[in-house]
């Protein structure tokens, strides 16, 4: 609906036979052609068609961006000669799109305005290097991505293209319509840069293969994961890298690409494991993957990597000691979600209940080096107990006031009569996460008759911080 009329957005190329024209109403259009067949435009599906050709126009290059609701920005350098050339890649390009059903109108040029603006309102498919400046002179000023009112008052000056402004006066042309007219001319003519924002991250690292004949069984596309990890090893080792995160893209001849995404919990770099998280994430899918006619295109992205340690292998095995601990982590992290495999981790607080907590795994952070998780040597007496309550549990006690240790107590409806004691330790509570009413802590490391070792504590400072402290078991010792 345009002004209160429905008009035409889009039409097929043989309806400028019977006089149908974008952006003329429909009531006027079915004047000419009383069995004219119209539809209602889908702007949301629209825009989903169009991102599915983005990523369809990966396999031609990472560096694809949305144009508005019906292009597209692609930076193919050093991308063209893969193809044979520019002319063959376009035309490999505009040759699988429509067979797909698309209409397409491309030009390649040194600039994305330049390019925007032939594909649009010019014939040339290809502007020679560094000739885009005399490409465009007879172009009109539409092409120049401004706006409409804006070019109609350029129009009633007499400037219908773009060679009758290019060499105007700066000052007078921003004065008079705008600064928008000059950045959109310089970017056109190449004096000023202008950054497409790719639709999909780049990867730090890419392997590619192209097959002559579309692979369709699983076999052959595991076969494919490895041979495309091998190819890329060698990168890895030049930068001293790692995998962490890596994506398989397979791109289908009918257009549709399919992609799986895996992480590894410690940075990588050997084929076999690499093949072997992507085995797993297939293996977890509900569905098999649709190969449909076949995949002609296969690429690893390395999405993320970071430093590997070259530490020692065995000399017997021919590997790490924490090889096959990371190997059953990568694995459990394909089949069920790198989320939901998680470690302990120590907290940075001194309340004994929040000094660890569960972690992914695969999280960056994550402590690889056993020694930092070691537990007391036996050789010392611990100062805390091997095993904590989920939750400190309250306890009755017999005790003086007002720091002496308990003498009885009972916990779980049992008497327990205290033989030896040790403390207190003080821990004070952290105000900025509980508040300025919360109580320090007292405890204690007491032994019973039969020589059952347990830590409590005493909740609040007598006197201070209350007339009645509560007591609480918290912990066993061994």
């Amino acid at each position: 609906m345009d002004r209160n009329a429905v008009r035409i957005v889009a039409h097929e190329a043989c309806a400028t036979t019977r006089c149908i024209f974008k952006g003329q109403t429909l009531s006027d259009a079915r004047a000419l052609v009383p069995d004219l067949e119209c539809h209602r435009r889908d702007a949301q599906a629209e825009r989903a068609m169009l991102g599915s050709i983005a990523l369809w126009c990966d396999r031609y290059t990472p560096f694809v961006a949305l144009d508005g609701d019906d292009g597209l920005f692609m930076d193919v350098t050093g991308c063209a000669h893969l193809f044979g050339g520019e002319a063959a890649f376009l035309a490999d390009m505009e040759v699988r799109l429509a067979s797909q059903g698309f209409t397409v109108s491309s030009c390649l040029a040194d600039t994305p305005g330049a390019a925007w603006a032939m594909a649009r309102y010019g014939t040339e498919r290809i502007i020679p290097r560094h000739q885009h400046q005399g490409a465009v002179q007879d172009l009109p000023l539409s092409a120049l991505r401004l706006d409409a009112n804006l070019v109609v008052s350029l129009g009633r000056v007499g400037f219908k293209t773009i060679g009758c402004i290019a060499d105007l006066p700066r000052a007078s042309l921003a004065a008079r319509f705008g600064k928008q007219l000059l950045l959109r001319l310089d970017q056109i003519l190449g004096r000023q840069d202008e950054a497409i924002s790719p639709l999909l991250p780049v990867a730090e690292l890419v392997s590619e293969k192209r097959f002559a004949d579309p692979i369709v069984h699983e076999d052959d596309i595991q076969r494919a994961i490895v041979l495309l990890a091998s190819n890329i090893i060698p990168m890895l080792e030049r930068h001293g890298l790692g995998v962490r995160t890596c994506e398989i893209r397979l791109f289908r001849v009918d257009g549709n690409v399919q992609s799986l995404k895996v992480h590894a919990a410690n940075p990588v770099r050997d084929a076999n494991r690499i093949a072997a998280l992507f085995n797993e994430r297939i293996a977890a899918l509900h569905t098999d993957l649709d190969a449909g006619f076949g995949f002609d295109l296969a690429r690893l992205n390395i999405l993320q990597a970071d430093t590997f340690d070259d530490s020692q292998h065995d000399l017997v095995e021919h590997t790490r000691n924490e090889d096959g601990y990371n190997a059953l982590v990568d694995r459990l992290g394909a089949r069920l979600g790198t989320d939901r495999v998680l470690q302990f981790a120590f907290s940075d607080t001194h309340i004994p209940e929040r000094r660890f907590a569960l972690v992914p795994v695969s999280s960056k952070g994550r402590r690889s080096n056993p020694d930092q998780t070691r537990l007391p040597s036996p050789a010392r007496i611990p100062t805390r107990p091997l095993m904590l309550l989920e939750r400190p549990e309250r306890i009755d006690v017999i005790a003086q006031v007002p720091d002496n240790p308990p003498s009885k107590f009972r916990w779980r409806k049992v008497m327990y009569e205290v033989a030896r004691s040790e403390g207190p330790e003080r821990i004070a509570c952290e105000w900025w996460r509980d508040g300025r009413t919360a109580r320090s802590r007292d405890y204690f490391r007491v032994e019973d008759m039969q020589g059952y070792r347990f830590w409590l504590f005493r909740d609040g400072l007598y006197g201070r911080e209350t007339n009645r402290p509560d007591w609480y078991m918290h912990g066993l010792f061994s």
